[in-house]
């Protein structure tokens, strides 16, 4: 019974995050990308330009942290061939 309010708890606490990324180009901010793990899937947000505020965030959906890891794995890979730095 206590494991089960255990887990309520945890899922009532939103989604963990995994890890973040950020590419700039010239010391200006590109792409914000956020990995969030729910459980029963993982959602990567992406967030364009510097502005958190400029707009709601795009969000990409994972069976699992695995798909969505290789998701931005690939992105990164990208915006490094296009010269961009990325930040952890």
């Amino acid at each position: 019974m206590r494991e089960a309010a255990e887990q309520v708890l945890t899922e009532a606490d939103g989604p963990r995050e995994l890890f973040v990324r950020t590419a700039s180009k010239n010391g200006r901010p590109i792409v914000t990308m956020t990995a969030l793990d729910y459980g029963d899937a993982c959602v990567i947000d992406v967030q364009l330009g510097g502005n958190q505020a400029d707009g709601e965030p795009r969000s990409y959906n994972f069976a699992d942290a695995q798909q969505a890891s290789t998701f931005v794995t690939e992105a990164v890979e990208a915006l490094i061939y296009l010269g961009c730095d990325i930040h952890a």
